[in-house]
């Protein structure tokens, strides 16, 4: 496109016009035509000279079509009736997508192209709000440190034969750019955490501030004001002393410093390479950090190697490691069921009964199991691998104690009573103790509705007939014949045979006639 200003300059120099025509190498009739325009506006050759914002105006005037792109394009008058609607629907959608809705939807038949440039003359500011990139002002020595996974590739497990996904945990220091990289094969909570400890003990500190992405094992709700934070990572934070700074959900600008190294990992340590298994990889990342990453000229730093400027400078900046290790812990939220168990792990433990059908914060740690509620512990228990693992005194006492009721508790029990009844749960628990179990509980169980006394005359009066039985005992106490046959002398504890319930009757039978 020729300069109009420049097409008028010449001919206002008084130049011919086929002159004009080969140097700008525009048709001669495009010359006639825009110099007419001149001269009727009232401009002759040899005039005054004019500054070069008159000349703008000028060739504004004689070529409007030109100089002015609302004129000059086909399209504006297609996209222009639609300028509020447009308006409006760029403060919540991208240009792309506006133009996708107003050609389904109303019809428009404008390109892509030109509507981009529709909306770049109309509405200079929309979509460059987003666009504008602040840059991160530097931070002091151990003031902060940005976190990140990156995918490294694919190695082949040597035991198993199969192919396996390879992440890289990566932290950079923001001051010195030292960075510790370590791979790993899950993104578990447990590896996540375990790549912090690791990366503060090879800096031999800790940093005031640590950036991260909003992965589950370390955010559970993302929010730019209050993030719901991972109850173990949060753990982490605490023990360290560190804040735990989430970025934007979808924000990489917040984290450039862990952001752009990530390729840079991913080619001078990962490509080409082979591994043998993840604890090999482990160690030659560190060897990498320290030989090749470490050394490397940086000119975010003036050029300087990252771990000159970590030694000299941020090093003796980090937070001291506590005396004390983390304890890595796991936390879960399980429920508890009607039988008091709550499962942590692979294990069941009971809490106290009145928890059932609630929710309780589990943590397991590497010696106990801790159940909160509401913040609150409301049961300890040791660690266990598997299994069930009870506690009496987490059931209703009133259940518990019949459970409780083992053969030593009921011999107790009964030589409390009197000897007669120590003689019967004897005799019962002799052999198959836990078949006759039930059977002195529940002899036992009669003293609380007839009283000890006649329990004590039953149990004699079973001895003394051979028969001492749950069945026979009640039978007794049924029809109140406890006191009869007193006159017999058989001493108790003399050994006694079980002749059957019928004896009992023949025996009462007897003493009636």
């Amino acid at each position: 496109m020729f300069d109009i200003a420049e097409l008028l300059q010449h001919w206002y120099a008084n130049r011919p016009k086929a002159v004009i025509a080969e140097s700008l190498g525009v048709d001669r009739a495009t010359v006639r035509k825009y110099i007419g325009r001149a001269e009727g506006l009232g401009l002759k050759p040899g005039g005054p000279p004019l500054s070069q914002g008159e000349w703008d105006e000028v060739a504004r005037r004689v070529a409007p079509e030109l100089m002015d792109p609302k004129v000059r394009s086909l399209t504006y008058s297609l996209i222009d009736p639609l300028k509020d609607k447009i308006d409006a629907m760029l403060e919540a959608s991208t240009v792309t997508t506006v133009h996708q809705r107003l050609r389904d939807e109303q019809g428009l038949a404008v390109g892509i192209s030109s509507f981009r440039r529709y909306c770049h003359l109309v509405f200079p500011d929309k979509g460059l709000r987003d666009k504008v990139t602040i840059l991160r002002p530097d931070v002091d020595p151990g003031e902060e440190a940005q976190v990140d996974y990156g995918f490294l590739g694919t190695f082949t497990d040597r035991v198993t034969g199969k192919m396996r996904r390879v992440w890289a945990f990566v932290i950079v220091l923001s001051f010195s750019r030292h960075m510790f990289v370590r791979p790993v094969l899950k993104m578990d909570q447990v590896s996540w955490v375990t790549a912090h400890v690791a990366a503060f003990e090879y800096f031999g500190g800790v940093p005031q501030r640590l950036v991260m992405d909003n992965l589950k094992t370390g955010v559970l709700k993302p929010d730019i004001y209050d993030p719901k934070l991972n109850r173990t990572y949060a753990e982490m934070g605490n023990h360290f002393g560190c804040l735990l700074d989430p970025a934007r959900a979808g924000k990489p600008k917040d984290k450039p410093r862990v952001e752009r190294p990530m390729p840079y990992v991913r080619d001078s340590f990962w490509s080409g390479r082979d591994f043998g298994g993840e604890q090999e990889m482990q160690v030659g990342a560190i060897k990498w950090c320290d030989d090749v990453a470490g050394v490397r000229h940086h000119r975010s730093i003036e050029g300087q190697m990252p771990l000159e400027v970590f030694a000299t400078t941020e090093k003796d900046k980090l937070t001291q490691l506590p005396l004390l290790p983390f304890e890595l812990a796991r936390w879960s939220r399980p429920k508890v069921g009607v039988d008091c168990y709550a499962k942590v792990g692979k294990a069941l433990y009971t809490v106290p009964w009145h928890h059932i059908g609630s929710e309780l914060d589990a943590r397991e740690g590497y010696r106990t199991v801790e159940f909160f509620r509401e913040g609150v512990v409301v049961k300890t228990w040791p660690r266990f691998e598997n299994g069930r693992h009870y506690d009496w005194a987490d059931y209703p006492p009133e259940k518990a104690a019949f459970y409780m009721k083992n053969p030593s508790w009921c011999r107790h029990r009964a030589n409390q009573i009197g000897g007669a009844v120590a003689e019967v749960a004897d005799e019962l628990l002799a052999n198959g103790a836990l078949y006759n179990l039930r059977s002195v509980q529940g002899i036992l169980r009669l003293a609380d509705t007839v009283g000890t006394q006649r329990l004590e005359k039953a149990c004699r009066r079973a001895v003394v007939i051979g028969d001492p039985a749950y069945r026979t005992i009640k039978g007794i106490l049924a029809v109140g014949t406890e006191n009869d046959g007193d006159e017999e002398t058989r001493p108790v504890g003399q050994p006694a045979h079980l002749h059957g319930q019928e004896k009992l009757f023949d025996h009462l039978e007897a003493s009636a006639s």
